[in-house]
This record gives structure tokens, C-alpha cells and sequence, in this order.
């Protein structure tokens, strides 16, 4: 009998989706067509490659509506939002387009009498995209439209949780034409999946998601020496200073704590406020989060949707009881929030006060709608604080001195310093982390180099 995945959806508990999960037959079939087709797309001109591409963005687009309403159902954001991961999706897609020729251009070292002297960046091969549930086109158009765009050929392996988000990527590369072969997903297991990436014929992993499951890519990776990018997670930080324009900072934050259910690598998890703010803060955000209204996700007034199962409820709300029992406060009465349950994956938004970092929603990743907000009283404490994690992805600073925030900025150990903004990703700018949160970057012109090899031409042309 042949393995299946199911998707639960988290708005009404029912199977939404059901498939069988692939073989080790299929893998290998998968591969083999993979790497045939490469040679033949990495032949092309790399016009001809994004002219394809851009066909396929369209047919992408052009499927809005629906592709929105099923990321509502697989994964519970609410329906008002889930057309933003289509827009963001458009956005890094055809810059990435754009850019292209420019980043992948040869790089030309500079005459030398006698020789002609240039270094080309070209395909790796077959690179393998594990995507999440969480953002399941946004965080997979990172790593796959920059490798196609560099002549390699893609296997996607989407979450259980979204695997529709593969088949819709494969329906609009299809539509335009790209050649049977370059782009492919499978369904597969966890076992099936390491083998998947422990495969010779893989040349790069690109993976999204936690700590353990990284550990696991580095693992099954060193059996076929495929080189790995990993975006891990984190326990995003941001700091209000006095100067501040603190409406601006608590509507920004309480939207970076609690879009998408908190359910984002990059969400704000943990609020450092200058002293003479905090009181005020700490109010505006209070009231702003009472004003949030959690329900059905298919509810166009509703402002938050479920978690994305029971069990990630549950592990929110063990960071919560813990943090009570070691002294912290919760200012958000769950009972405000007529559809927040145990035992459902429906989950009333936290903010908790008198947090300090002995406590695991200061330190562990907080996968769900809760935030905690300390006291500080000054820049540096602000900056130890921020550091004191095992994480390093995004830190945000609000402040009227940018001066004073690049400063700042350049003693944080993360991957992205924003100013007066946050969980947001500017496809213009290396999506990376540090520590924890993982190796290597996507996005950027930086991000095709981890997507294609040098390969230097050393031409004596003069004998």
C-alpha cells in the first residue's frame, strides 16, 4: 500500500489535501530527468531563460484569487492577508528576473597584455528546495526562480502541511513553457527526504526551516557532498528608543509580533524599550492587541487566524504558564477572544511584561502569537539583550538617529538590521542569518552566487 500525506486544515480540522508520497523508484526518476534536462536549459541564453520565466510569473499571477483561498485552507492565515504572499511572491521574482544579467555576468578582472582573462558563473546542476508551511511561496521563490534564472534544474519539496504550493509551481512553469524535467516536486517522507539530499546527483540544498531539521540537512548532505543553504528560525529582537515616534513603533511591532499568528522566522518575538517609553508602550501595544479579532480565517474581518495545529497552540501556551510562574504578567485576558480554545489550534494573541531571559519566551522560538517586552535603560543594554540569543536573523531599531541605529546596527549579531520597520524582505538585500538561524543567503544579486559556481578562463592569446 502507498504512503500518503494528509493536510489537516487548521480552520475546520477536516482533510483538505491527500497524496501519495513518492518511492525511491520515483526519486531516482526524478533525478535522472532532472539532470538531462539541465543540459539542456543551462544551454540556453540566459534571455531566453528569463523571457520563459516571466511567462511563468504571469500564469502565476493570473491565479491570484485561488492560489489565496487554498493557502487560507492549508495553513489558516486569514483570507484578508493571504493575498500578500502572491504580491510578495511578484515582487522578488521579477526583480530577481531583472537583475539577472548584471549579477550573473561575467566578471572581467581587468586587462593584462597578451591574455584575455575572465571568470563566468555558471549552474551548479540539480538543486533541491525544502520549503515550509509558514510562508510556502515566499520562502521557495527565493531559492527557486534564482536557480532556474542560473541554468540548474529544481526539485521542490514542499511541506506537508502546503503541498499545493508545489503543484501550482509546477502548473505555471509548465504553462510556459519551461522543458519537462527542469522543474519538478516530489512528496516524500522524512527518510525519503534525506535521501533525497544525500544524493550524488544533488548539488545544492536550499532549506527552510528549524534547527534540528538543519542539523539533519548537514547530515544527509555529507553523503553526496552537496553544499546547503539554511534559513533556520529565530527570536527576533527590536529595541524602541527614547526618540522614538513611538505610534509609529507600537503599530509597526504589534503587527511584527502578531501577522500570520506570529507563525514567521523573521516576526518580532521579544521588545526592548527605553525607560522613559516603556509605560507608554507598553499601553499602546496592549490596546492595539485587544483590537485584533480572531476567528475563521475565511472571515474577511478577521485580523488573526489560527495556528497551524493543536500541538503549536499548546506549545505556545507552555511558554506563556512558564514565563507566569517565573514572575512574568499577561496583559492580554484570553477570554477577550471568544474563538481562542485549548484544544484547537484557534489561540488569543500574548503580550507578557516583567519577561527577563531566564524564561524560554525570552530565549526559545515562539512559533505562535506571544511577545515579550522588557525595560531598559540604556542603548547598550539594549544591544547585550538583544545578542543574549542562540538566534541571529533579523533586529530592528526604532529611532529618530540613524546614525546612532548603523551604529548600533553594526554591534548586533544577525543577519538583517532594520530602522523603523521590521519582518519585512527587501528582495534588493541578502536574506541571511547568523548563529542559529542558519548559513548562506537568498535574494540579492548575492544569492546567485550561491546558486552557480566560478569558473575562471585564462586565455594566452599571444604566443
Amino acid at each position: 500500500m502507498t504512503d500518503t500525506l494528509k493536510t489537516i486544515s487548521p480552520v475546520d480540522g477536516r482533510v483538505y489535501v491527500e497524496r501519495a508520497l513518492e518511492t525511491p523508484a520515483g526519486i531516482d526518476r526524478a533525478l535522472d530527468s532532472a539532470r538531462a534536462a539541465q543540459r539542456g536549459w543551462g544551454s540556453l541564453p540566459l534571455s531566453d531563460r528569463c523571457r520563459i520565466l516571466s511567462k511563468a510569473v504571469d500564469a502565476f499571477v493570473a491565479k491570484a484569487n485561488d492560489i489565496a483561498v487554498e493557502i487560507t485552507w492549508q495553513m489558516g492565515r486569514p483570507i484578508r492577508h493571504s493575498p500578500g504572499e502572491i504580491r510578495g511572491f511578484e515582487e522578488r521574482a521579477r526583480y530577481m528576473l531583472n537583475i539577472a544579467p548584471e549579477a550573473l555576468a561575467a566578471v572581467q578582472p581587468g586587462d593584462k597584455a597578451g591574455f584575455q582573462r575572465q571568470i563566468k558563473r555558471v549552474p551548479l546542476g540539480l538543486i533541491v528546495v525544502v520549503a515550509p508551511w509558514n510562508y510556502p511561496y515566499l520562502t521557495a521563490v527565493n531559492a527557486v526562480l534564482p536557480a532556474l534564472i542560473a541554468g540548474n534544474a529544481v526539485v521542490l519539496k514542499a511541506s506537508h502541511q502546503t503541498p499545493l504550493c508545489a503543484e501550482r509551481f509546477l502548473e505555471a512553469f509548465a504553462s510556459a513553457g519551461v522543458p519537462a524535467g527542469v522543474f519538478q516536486y516530489l512528496h516524500l517522507s522524512h527518510a525519503n527526504t534525506a535521501r533525497l539530499m544525500g544524493d550524488s546527483r544533488v548539488a545544492n540544498v536550499c532549506f527552510t526551516g528549524s534547527v534540528s531539521g538543519g542539523r539533519a540537512v548537514v547530515e544527509a548532505t555529507a553523503a553526496g557532498f552537496a553544499t546547503s543553504g539554511l534559513e533556520l528560525g529565530g527570536k527576533d529582537p527590536a529595541y524602541v528608543r527614547a526618540d522614538a515616534n513611538l505610534a509609529h513603533a507600537i503599530d509597526t511591532l504589534t503587527d511584527g509580533a502578531f501577522y500570520n499568528a506570529g507563525q514567521s522566522c523573521c516576526g518580532i518575538k521579544r521588545i526592548y524599550v527605553a525607560a522613559s517609553r516603556y509605560e507608554e508602550f507598553v499601553a499602546g501595544v496592549v490596546d492595539l492587541t485587544k483590537k485584533y479579532r480572531l476567528g475563521s480565517p475565511l472571515d474577511p474581518e478577521t485580523t488573526i487566524g489560527p495556528v497551524v495545529r493543536t500541538s503549536a497552540a499548546d506549545a505556545v501556551r507552555s511558554q506563556v504558564r512558564e514565563a507566569i510562574a517565573h514572575g512574568a504578567r499577561q496583559l492580554i485576558d484570553e477570554a477577550g477572544f471568544a474563538a481562542s480554545a485549548r484544544g484547537t489550534p484557534y489561540l488569543a494573541p500574548q503580550v507578557l511584561v516583567d519577561v527577563d531571559h531566564s524564561m524560554a519566551i525570552m530565549r526559545e522560538e515562539t512559533f505562535g502569537p506571544a511577545v515579550g517586552i522588557m525595560k531598559v535603560a540604556s542603548d547598550e543594554e539594549a544591544v547585550r539583550l538583544m545578542n543574549d540569543s542562540e538566534f541571529g536573523l533579523t533586529a530592528a531599531i526604532f529611532s529618530a538617529d540613524a546614525a546612532r541605529a548603523e551604529t548600533l546596527g553594526d554591534a548586533l549579531e544577525t543577519g538583517t538590521v532594520f530602522l523603523n520597520r521590521c519582518d519585512y524582505l527587501d528582495p534588493a538585500l541578502a536574506w541571511t542569518g547568523v548563529k542559529n538561524s542558519g548559513r548562506g543567503c537568498t535574494l540579492s544579486r548575492v544569492g546567485f552566487e550561491q546558486l552557480t559556481r566560478p569558473k575562471s578562463y585564462h586565455f594566452r592569446t599571444t604566443l
